[in-house]
């Protein structure tokens, strides 16, 4: 799935920036990462509350693999398949994976100033 298709599935969500990462793309909207391509599969930002429409439409989470086995990412849900023909709905989900996309950048703690380590004076041998 190329950059310009993407965009056009999202046309009546707004702008959307794709960006290549590892093997895929994310999907970016106002600076925020709301979605993800793996495999020409689209997938959106979810939490507690919003994943339960992804389930209830039989979608599973964003899965890789690893060289221990198969490890699922659970804020990410694959797009439902009815989706890619209704620019509309498609627009609502999308919505909806930003505003979680969000709060989570905003809930995230600053990060923790590196504390730097105090070079104690190695003591010196005297000359005799």
């Amino acid at each position: 799935m190329d950059a310009e298709h993407i965009r056009e599935l999202f046309r009546e969500f707004g702008l959307v920036q794709v960006r290549r990462m590892f093997g895929g793309a994310g999907l970016y909207a106002e600076g925020v990462m709301f979605g993800l391509v793996s495999d020409d599969l689209i997938y959106l930002k979810t939490d507690a509350a919003t994943a339960s429409a992804f389930e209830a439409e039989r979608c599973a989470p964003f899965q890789y693999e690893t060289k221990s086995g198969t490890r699922a990412l659970r804020s990410y849900w694959r797009l439902p398949d009815r989706l890619y023909d209704d620019p509309d709905e498609l627009a609502q989900w999308a919505r909806r994976a930003l505003t979680v996309a969000k709060l989570g950048v905003w809930a995230k703690p600053a990060a923790k100033p590196m504390r730097r380590s105090v070079r104690r004076p190695v003591p010196r041998c005297r000359r005799r």
